[in-house]
Order: C-alpha cells, then sequence, then structure tokens
C-alpha cells in the first residue's frame, strides 16, 4: 500500500519548490514586486490521491519519473497548441532545428484536435513539391496513428536520415477520404529571400521565412531590382504567401524597410519581459512606391506582423485571404534537469490595437483559390482566315514568309521564373494588374 499521507507531503514539497523556482525566474529583478500566491490545496489533495491509484492499482509498474513527466506535460498541453514540455533529448532537437541541419521534410506544423495540422509548407523543400498544403491534417505517420501522440513525437518521426521515406496519411478539406503522399526526406535549407521583375518597373520578392538577416535580404533585393529597372521601381509584390513565420527581429526588418515611422508591433504579457514595442525608422526603400502583400492561411506568426503593420499604416493593399492567426509569442524557458519548458507570454497587436491571435489578418481585397492556366494550342486551335480554304495571300509578304507560314503545333511552354515559379498564379496576377492600374492613375 501507499502511504497517501507521504506522498501528500511529498508533493507539496515538489510544487513549493516549483513555484519558488518560477518565482525566482519570472521575478528577477531586485526591484520587482513578490506576489503571495495561495497553494491550491484541494487540487493537490485529488493529484496525489490519482498518483497513489496509479502506483497501486495500474495494471503494470509505473515509474515516478513517467508519471510527473506526463503530468507536466498535460499542464503544458492544456494551455494552448504551442505550450510544451521539452525533456532532454527533445530540447536538443529543438536546438538542432533552428540550424537548417537536419533531414527533414519542410513543414510547419500546430496540434489540432490530436491530429498534426500544417500551418505551411516551406519552399522548396520534399513537402512542398509534393502538393502538401496550408490546412492539411497528418493522421498517421508510416500508418501510425498521430492521435495521441505529442507534437514533439510526431516532429521526431517525421525528422529522419536524409533520403529515407515517410508515408503520411492526410485530410484535406474538401477531399472525400484520407490519401498518402510519400515523401523523401532531405535537408532542410531555407532560402529565405527570392527576388525577379515581373514586368519593366515591377518587382517581385518573395519571402519564405523570417530569419536575422531577411530584413537586410529584402533591401539587398530591392536594391537590386532597381538597378535592373532604372532605378526606380513603379510599383512591388512582396510575397508572404505559406510563409509559417519565424524570427520576430526578421519580422520588424521586414517592416521597417517599408516605413518611416510609427508603431511596427507591440507584445503585452504578464510579466514585464513580455511589454515590448518595436517602432520604424527613417527611410523607405521603394520610395512611397505602391506596395501589394500577397497573404493566404498559411502566412502565420511574423507573416502576419509585418502584413498587419504596413495594412494599419496604410503602406501597402493586403490581399488574397485571410491569415493563419497565430499572433501569440513562445519563450523557451531551461530547467534544471536539462530540458525545457515553451510556453506562451504574450500576445502581437498591430500599431493600431488589433490582436492577431486566432483571428489572423483580413485582407484589403479578397481573392478567391483559383489558378489562370493558358489553353494548350495542340488541343483547340480556333479557325482564322489564313485555315479558309482559298484565301487571299498578304500582298506584304516576302516569298520567304510564306515558305514559313504554316501552322506548326508547338506547344506552348509553361511561363516560369528561374526558380521554377509559375507567373501566372492567379493571386500574382491580380497584384500585377493592380500595380499598373496605380502607375496609370499616377
Amino acid at each position: 500500500m501507499v502511504n497517501k499521507k507521504n506522498i501528500f507531503i511529498l508533493f507539496i514539497g515538489c510544487f513549493l519548490g516549483i513555484f519558488l523556482s518560477i518565482t525566482g525566474t519570472v521575478l528577477a529583478d531586485k526591484d520587482a514586486e513578490r506576489q503571495a500566491v495561495t497553494l491550491p490545496f484541494e487540487e493537490l489533495r485529488t493529484f496525489t490521491e490519482i498518483f497513489g491509484r496509479i502506483k497501486q492499482d495500474y495494471v503494470e509498474e509505473v515509474s515516478d519519473k513517467n508519471l510527473l513527466e506526463n503530468a507536466i506535460r498535460g499542464m503544458l498541453v492544456g494551455l494552448d497548441p504551442h505550450s510544451s514540455y521539452l525533456d532532454t533529448e527533445e530540447y536538443q532537437e529543438l536546438k538542432v532545428g533552428t540550424t537548417g541541419r537536419f533531414g527533414g521534410l519542410g513543414i510547419q506544423v500546430t496540434m489540432e484536435d490530436g491530429f498534426v495540422k500544417v500551418i505551411s509548407p516551406i519552399d522548396d523543400t520534399p513537402a512542398q513539391r509534393a502538393g502538401i498544403q496550408s490546412g492539411d491534417l497528418i493522421i498517421k505517420l508510416d500508418e501510425k496513428p498521430v492521435k495521441g501522440m505529442t507534437l514533439n513525437e510526431a516532429v521526431k518521426i517525421m525528422r529522419g536520415e536524409v533520403g529515407s521515406d515517410i508515408v503520411l496519411t492526410i485530410v484535406r478539406k474538401g477531399n472525400n477520404a484520407p490519401f498518402n503522399v510519400t515523401l523523401t526526406r532531405d535537408i532542410i535549407k531555407v532560402q529565405s529571400v527570392r527576388s525577379r521583375t515581373l514586368e519593366e518597373g515591377f518587382g517581385y520578392v518573395r519571402i519564405s521565412s523570417f530569419q536575422s538577416p531577411t530584413g537586410a535580404a529584402v533591401q539587398k533585393a530591392i536594391q537590386e531590382l532597381k538597378t535592373a529597372n532604372g532605378g526606380k521601381l513603379k510599383g512591388m509584390v512582396l510575397d508572404l504567401r505559406n510563409n509559417p513565420g519565424g524570427v520576430l527581429d526578421g519580422a520588424v526588418s521586414v517592416s521597417d524597410t517599408f516605413l518611416n515611422s510609427g508603431k511596427i508591433v507591440y507584445t503585452k504579457g504578464r510579466i514585464k519581459d513580455s511589454q515590448m514595442d518595436f517602432n520604424a525608422t527613417p527611410g523607405d526603400e521603394l520610395d512611397g512606391a505602391p506596395l501589394v502583400v500577397l497573404i493566404n492561411a498559411g502566412s502565420a506568426s511574423a507573416s502576419e506582423i509585418v502584413a498587419g503593420a504596413l495594412q494599419d499604416h496604410k503602406r501597402a493593399i493586403i490581399m488574397g485571404t485571410k491569415s493563419f492567426g497565430k499572433g501569440s509569442v513562445q519563450t523557451i524557458l531551461p530547467t534544471g534537469n536539462g530540458g525545457a519548458v515553451k510556453i506562451t507570454t504574450a500576445r502581437y497587436y498591430t500599431p493600431s490595437g488589433r490582436s492577431i491571435q486566432a483571428t489572423g489578418i483580413e485582407p484589403d481585397i479578397a481573392l478567391d483559390r483559383l489558378k489562370l492556366e493558358q489553353l494548350d494550342a495542340v488541343n483547340f486551335q480556333p479557325v482564322k482566315e489564313a485555315d479558309l480554304s482559298g484565301h487571299l495571300e498578304n500582298g506584304n509578304k516576302k516569298e520567304s514568309d510564306k515558305k514559313t507560314d504554316k501552322k506548326t503545333d508547338k506547344k506552348t511552354e509553361k511561363p516560369e521564373d528561374e526558380q521554377g515559379v509559375d507567373i501566372r498564379d492567379y493571386p500574382l496576377n491580380e497584384a500585377l494588374n493592380l500595380l499598373k492600374g496605380i502607375a496609370i492613375f499616377r
């Protein structure tokens, strides 16, 4: 029999230790005011009673360590999808993941109703090339059900040796049945910024994720676009679609690239360190030229900070579909056992005071999910004058022209840029048309 009284005393001691540890971390400032907290003795009594029943009656013997770790995980998972406990191994995995040198699939994910939900695929990764979409629910990994796994456990399975395969079973909105996708793990190297000229005078910059150097990379891309277009741009498209976010400093720097003054973003939480304000500095790299920002349901966190700041300052037109709605700040707090606690400590707010959390950014111009495609000339040939029997020849043509004036079945090539991006995608086409319209009125 387990001595419940001893267990209760033990847990009171444990929780006092945890409380003092957290208090010491949160209120590290000497001038910080100490707040008295009443321990929930009745709830702790229930906790110790259940602990004792498991130790005594569970079908198999369970170690105290496992029970306590599971209890800690439960406390954090119950808060929100982004808070979690990381043991020593998981904490090391997290640090490895930030280097970008690991075998993976290239998906930004979260947990929803016990399943892994795709926030967005990352550009030029196995997931993006396989057609994984924002909003997809992953219900199995190599035929192993995801239900019951933690997010960290699922991520650990998805990572692995470069060149090895994994089968994802996916449920997608609009599909009647789950389907399998086989992906080959690869080294995930994220090229944060790409750019090109859409048409003379109109630039395009794509940000796939936000890193510390992203702001400088965007500024460099804009200067190169200016040089390639005679020293000035008539307008630019900033593409943040399927950008899952990243480093806050990167988002602030990108926003500052287009703003001369004013607030970019601020955060609010319960502790002093969570109160932060970020403001723009003088200098607009586009010199006031029109800017269209493309977003979709895969635009999250740092992407929403940029879109929200430029929208509030009326510096850009936001176009596309409503963004993901992740407006919370997570802080990693190492623990004494070599692990860490990832806990939500604040919310993001746009300059006008809007919380991004669970609402996202509404575009100024909403677009349906459509795709423009060019008709294949091989399959459809409209009848023209030249096809009519006995038609008159063009009197201005030279003899050499007549010999080559024959129909050819040359297939229309898909218009792509150097990165293989289809420039005829509907939102980008609409953004360019809008910029051209603004340029005409100017």
